[in-house]
């Protein structure tokens, strides 16, 4: 009976992905804040006249309640059915690079989120960097996107303490360089000057996380976009195991095709 009224409960949710099902319904790839990442069936989905149509879209929050399996069998299977799902507010749809941005960070989600694993911090973090990403300017995108990359890394558990050195336990110094590396942790780097980070800004970095105020990381990432981006696309190329993602590959390709607007 409990897992009933679970299931039943409304969850806030973004749709990150959608797979053909049949010729008249989808199989959704769902962020949840209450549960993370869920599977769910939409059937008529496709159909013209579906109200779901203009619901079920990639960035825009929505309340959704689950109801069986879509076996028809309890727990036989991951994949529950969608019962409803509504609009719940929200910026207006990405377009251009916010787009692909927008992707990107679906597939961070997909690649690196265990299903049915929830992190209420991180779909709040994920809503505040979709809103970012729809205002104007390159600069907000990017400190936007890092700052959601740490969070993520944070969550689940794959980023070290950046306020302390990984191996000694020492604080990090303000005027040191530091390597920050996917199987080593903070790792001082005296004198080096490439894929580093000052001191400072790891530590007002570490600051931020801890405060729980995705703005004001935002605001930090502002600050140190050339430190941090090499920093954080090789932590997450380590445990992606690639360095090319495909909504990254996809974007280059389309700024190849039209350089001026780049």
């Amino acid at each position: 009976m409990a897992s009933r009224i679970a299931r039943t409960l409304p969850l806030s949710a973004f749709v990150l992905h959608s797979y053909d099902w049949s010729e008249s319904s989808l199989i959704l790839d769902l962020f949840t804040r209450e549960q993370g990442r869920i599977a769910a069936a939409a059937k008529g989905a496709k159909r013209p006249f579906s109200q779901l149509r203009g619901v079920l879209l990639p960035f825009q929050r929505i309340g959704v309640t689950l109801g069986r399996h879509a076996s028809g069998e309890e727990g036989a299977a991951e994949v529950s059915n969608l019962r409803s799902a509504d609009w719940s507010g929200g910026p207006a749809m990405l377009t251009g690079t916010a787009l692909f941005s927008g992707f990107y960070l679906n597939e961070l989600l997909m690649k690196l989120l265990a299903r049915h694993d929830p992190h209420p911090g991180l779909f709040d973090a994920y809503a505040a960097t979709i809103a970012a990403l729809g205002d104007p300017g390159e600069a907000r995108g990017q400190s936007a996107l890092r700052a959601f990359e740490i969070v993520l890394l944070k969550e689940i558990g794959l980023l070290p303490d950046l306020g302390i050195e990984t191996a000694t336990g020492r604080p990090v110094r303000a005027d040191e360089r530091y390597r920050v590396l996917a199987d080593a942790g903070v790792v001082a780097a005296p004198g080096a000057t490439d894929a580093t980070a000052g001191g400072a800004t790891l530590s007002t970095v570490q600051a931020a996380l801890a405060s729980g105020d995705i703005a004001a990381l935002q605001r930090v990432a502002a600050g140190a976009l050339a430190e941090l981006r090499p920093l954080l696309r090789a932590q997450l190329a380590y445990h992606l195991g690639t360095d090319s993602l495909r909504t990254r590959r996809v974007m280059l390709e389309a700024q190849a095709l039209t350089p001026a607007s780049t």
